[in-house]
């Protein structure tokens, strides 16, 4: 998705006006329906292939969702041109939702038609409907070469079989490689992140948002899951141990720099590059995030027994993708990676080889004290010592 502006932008962007629109929050109700219908895809089907499977999945509802809130900078939300998009999107996303579950069976093609038609449909439209003061660069940039990644995602569809997988990870690194690198087109050159008007404080909510939502899937798969099983005593323990890894997923994300990644951006001298960098680190988090909501289900589903590899894979794994992303986002706002982060991964990957001789409630156990672990932690270091944001290098 792009816009440079035209119809659909406002003509005087208020600087003040940096919150949300509803309409964005609207807009992300969609993805509650895929980050939980991808959930339940990787919990049915719990491979080595079948996470790869579902992670390109989660990158392709990323990158719509991404580069709607960038999109979001330039157009104004309160004219019909500017809604009818977003909703246009918003329509074109819940297919996707509904047709991921099936999108590596009958279905695939569908999804990879529908997924490239989102993409060239809104490029093609800030092109073409809307009218343009200067050359609509940065749209044809990604009109381009979304259409190349759109070749592998309805090549790999025609493929099906095991070849799809392969080729549809190439458009995904094909798609991510050319945000990184700006989009570059000879003749017409490559987007830099100044060229995106990114207000900082309404960015960095959007991307709090999405952590809020990819958490409140996580609740929605504890409670349907506890709900449709037999009530038990070790069910009713598995419930508190899922909940509570929950909230300190949570309580570990916003203290402190999920709190202060507005005032990093504000204080950067480049701060559409580091909002755009938060990106990257908040998608890191979303994916552990769905992990959890994956082990919510194996735990409450059958929480005594053996633990399978691939069961402790996600139930620790989980916890550790989104230790990573936090401390990434730690080095965006404060300049350094957190020892707690660290010591978390540590004590994360020790436990695991104890995983066999556990039961998945108490593997989820482990993992859930790691959490605890770590937000104590947080709570005596920010006691003790005041941080300021003092992002580095991308400053």
């Amino acid at each position: 998705m792009a816009t440079d502006g035209g119809a659909a932008a406002a003509s005087h962007p208020d600087p003040g006006v940096e919150r949300p629109a509803f309409l964005e929050l609207f807009f992300d109700l969609v993805y509650v329906f895929a980050l939980v219908t991808l959930a339940t895809v990787l919990a049915d089907n719990l491979t080595w292939t079948g996470i790869v499977e579902t992670l390109v999945l989660l990158l392709a509802f990323t990158m719509i969702w991404a580069l709607t809130v960038w999109t979001a900078d330039s157009v104004d939300l309160t004219r019909p041109a500017g809604q009818g998009q977003f909703i246009w999107v918003a329509a074109a996303s819940l297919l996707l939702a509904a047709l991921a579950a099936d999108a590596y069976g009958d279905r695939g093609l569908l999804f990879a038609t529908t997924y490239v038609v989102i993409h060239l449909s809104t490029a093609a439209y800030y092109m073409v409907v809307v009218s343009h003061r200067r050359p609509p660069r940065r749209s044809v940039r990604i009109l381009i070469w979304e259409a190349a990644a759109g070749i592998g995602w309805i090549g790999g569809a025609l493929v099906g079989g095991s070849g799809q997988l392969t080729i549809w990870v190439l458009a995904v690194v094909v798609e991510y490689g050319a945000a990184a690198l700006g989009w570059p087109v000879p003749g017409i050159g490559r987007s830099r992140a100044r060229d995106w008007r990114l207000v900082g404080a309404r960015v960095a909510e959007r991307y709090r948002q999405f952590v809020i939502v990819a958490l409140g899937v996580s609740i929605f798969v504890i409670g349907t899951t506890f709900s449709m099983s037999e009530y038990t005593l070790e069910r009713a323990w598995a419930l508190l141990v899922v909940f509570t890894t929950v909230v300190l997923m949570w309580r570990i994300y916003i203290y402190r720099a999920g709190e202060l990644l507005t005032d990093a951006i504000a204080r950067s001298s480049n701060p559409a590059l580091l909002t755009q960098s938060a990106a990257v680190t908040h998608l890191i988090m979303v994916a552990g995030i769905v992990g959890a909501a994956v082990t919510s289900r194996l735990v409450l589903g059958r929480p005594l027994g053996e633990t399978p590899p691939s069961w402790a894979a996600v139930i620790l794994g989980g916890p550790a993708v989104y230790l990573v992303g936090r401390g990434v986002l730690d080095f965006t706002v404060f300049g350094r990676i957190s020892r707690s982060r660290l010591a978390g991964l540590v004590l994360l990957v020790g436990v695991a080889p104890t995983t066999s001789l556990l039961p998945p409630v108490l593997v989820a156990l482990l993992a859930m004290t790691v959490l605890l672990l770590i937000a104590v932690a947080n709570l005596v270091s920010t006691r003790r010592h005041a941080r300021t944001p003092a992002p580095p290098m991308l400053g």
